[in-house]
């Protein structure tokens, strides 16, 4: 007879131990849920310090319960800067809902693998039904369907995937070097993931076409005609052309309908990096904005953006969800399944990743806690406090209006009278005035670049921001102006 190993159970906690050091950290987890409006937003770190202080040599033997907790207060406490707060308006990046995080934490109890319906029945049943329900927002057809990723990135470089298989036979097999060469056209104003897309596509990032704004920032649809014209005649592919519903910047939406009338013309994919400004779908009175959308082949947006749930949280959606598996679906021995015994959908064979969580469920939960509704109220909100601070800006002397504010971005300068006509000097001092808004702790902005000029910016997916907060941007801004322009 073998000799039997003996059990080790080092891993295996009871329940008790497990809801002892989950009800610690759901403790801190209040605590700062109540202390996030009067901490800091952000502080001056020093990653050498941090490093000191945070990176902690990996133990032979396990912490005690309590050095656990202490280290965990510190990482929350001492060693984060708070995109929830109300005083954050920076890039684009959501608040973090309360649900969403608590379904987190059972999507990590459960630990199932998404990618095979065997793995994760109902986690599976359940991003199918949203993606459904983010497509019928879209205006798409039931023949859409999708998954979520990890972010914009991943969605864009899905779709765009699907994108350069339907435009190159056999390009999954024999790659691009032996087709005609192809193209991407986005505007100048458009997300740098999708050079990256192209690049990793094997396209290489020259792939993707510029195409030339408007005056209100969104691609020309007649410079784009003459693109595809001009490649055509070269004897380029064109695989996809890819409007921006939201761009970065200034938050400009693409004209949709005309750039879908194109794309039908010559039967070139259309798709909608929509990963900013996808969620007015759900808010009634501005989803015009969105109109031509519901002609798309592909759709990004990213729920951890303006749905607040907490990273990561991308979704991309197909008009006919048979490409995903076209694109993607792959075989192997070693996942062999009989086949009455197959049902539902394997999320591995939609996209490139074989593991994966259920991501869905902080979406999910935060969609039932809250209900549609209040997401159109709270976005809509957002969008207004967005041209509440525009008015701030025109009525207040030392700032200066950089573009009307589109969705919920709001881009401005400080601009006192004496440098007014001086674009150099007040591009350096802007970039001071950011660095010392950064470092400040009492709010947050990012930065953007509008016609060549350096400028503040806000933008408002924050759902614990109000109109006090954009006050307190401008004064702060004001006062750290004030301060720099004198010390030149």
């Amino acid at each position: 007879m073998p000799e039997r190993p003996e059990p080790v159970r080092d891993f295996d906690w009871s329940p008790d131990r497990a809801r002892q050091l989950g009800e610690d950290v759901l403790d801190l987890w209040a605590e700062l849920l109540a202390r996030l409006p009067d901490l800091p937003v952000n502080r001056n770190f020093k990653a050498d310090e941090l490093r000191d202080e945070l990176a902690l040599a990996v133990p032979e033997e396990p912490l005690e319960r309590g050095e656990l907790v202490r280290h965990l207060r510190a990482i929350a406490l001492e060693g984060s800067i708070y995109v929830g707060h109300p005083g954050f308006m920076a890039y684009i990046s959501g608040a973090g809902t309360v649900p969403g995080a608590l379904a987190d934490l059972l999507a990590a109890a459960l630990n199932q693998n998404s990618g095979g319906f065997r793995l994760s029945p109902g986690a599976s049943t359940i991003e199918s039904h949203l993606m459904a329900w983010l497509a019928e927002r879209f205006g798409l057809p039931e023949s859409a369907g999708g998954h979520v990723v990890a972010g914009g990135a991943m969605a864009n470089f899905v779709a765009l995937k699907v994108a350069r298989d339907r435009a190159a036979d056999e390009v999954r097999e024999r790659g691009v070097r032996d087709g005609s060469p192809l193209a991407f056209y986005a505007s100048t104003e458009s997300h740098v993931v999708q050079q990256r897309a192209a690049d990793i596509l094997g396209l290489g990032s020259d792939a993707v076409r510029l195409i030339d704004i408007d005056e209100s920032w969104r691609m020309r649809p007649d410079l784009l005609a003459e693109a595809i014209e001009r490649d055509l005649a070269d004897g380029v592919v064109p695989a996809a052309v890819i409007a921006t519903a939201g761009t970065t910047t200034t938050g400009a939406i693409d004209p949709l309908p005309a750039i879908a009338e194109l794309c039908e013309r010559h039967g070139i994919h259309l798709h909608v990096d929509a990963c900013y400004g996808g969620p007015v779908a759900l808010v009634d009175e501005l989803r015009p904005l969105l109109d031509g959308i519901e002609r798309a082949d592909s759709v990004a947006v990213d729920a951890h953006k303006w749905m607040y749930t907490p990273v990561l949280g991308g979704c991309v959606v197909i008009r006919d969800a048979r490409h995903l598996a076209t694109s993607f679906a792959t075989e192997a021995s070693y996942i062999w399944l009989h086949e009455d015994l197959r049902q539902g959908v394997d999320l591995a064979m939609h996209g490139p990743d074989f593991s994966r969580s259920f991501t869905a469920l902080k979406i999910w939960l935060s969609l039932l806690a809250h209900g549609r509704a209040a997401y159109g109220r709270r976005i809509a909100h957002d969008v207004a406090l967005a041209g509440y601070l525009g008015e701030l800006v025109e009525e207040r002397p030392d700032f200066e209006l950089m573009a009307p504010p589109s969705l919920s971005i709001c881009c401005f300068r400080y601009a006192p009278s004496d440098l007014r006509g001086r674009d150099e000097a007040l591009d350096r001092l802007n970039e001071d005035i950011m660095t010392a808004l950064m470092g400040d702790g009492r709010v947050y902005c990012s930065n953007a670049v509008v016609d060549g000029r350096f400028c503040l910016r806000a933008c408002i997916v924050n759902f614990r921001t109000e109109a006090e907060h954009l006050e307190l941007l401008l004064d702060v801004a004001a006062e750290h102006g004030a301060r720099l322009a004198a010390a030149r």
